[in-house]
C-alpha cells in the first residue's frame, strides 16, 4: 500500500496491519494451504462469531485465544471484514 493510499484511509491500512499477522497460518489473503485453514471470502459473521469464542474462552485453540484476547471486539469486527472481503 503507498503512502498516498495509506494517509486516505489510516482505519483501512490499520486493519490491514492488523491482519498481516493472521496470515502466518492463515496465508495470504486467507488462502492457507496444508494444515491453516482458509479463512478468505468466508462471512464476515461466521469469522467474527469464531474470533469472539476463541476471545472468550467458549472455543479452544492451540493459539487462536491469545490472538483474539490482544483484540477488542471492533477490531476483531473489522479483521474479520477485512478477510471476508478477500475473494
Amino acid at each position: 500500500m503507498t503512502a498516498q493510499a495509506q494517509s486516505k484511509d489510516p482505519a483501512a491500512f490499520q486493519t490491514q496491519v492488523w491482519a498481516a499477522s493472521c496470515m502466518a497460518c492463515h496465508g495470504p489473503d486467507g488462502r492457507a494451504e496444508g494444515t491453516g485453514l482458509a479463512i478468505g471470502g468466508r462471512p464476515a459473521k461466521d469469522l467474527l462469531g469464531k474470533l469472539l469464542g476463541y476471545k472468550s474462552g467458549q472455543l479452544k485453540g492451540t493459539i487462536m485465544h491469545q490472538h483474539a484476547k490482544g483484540y477488542s471486539d471492533e477490531e476483531l469486527s473489522r479483521i474479520a471484514d477485512h478477510f471476508s472481503a478477500l475473494k
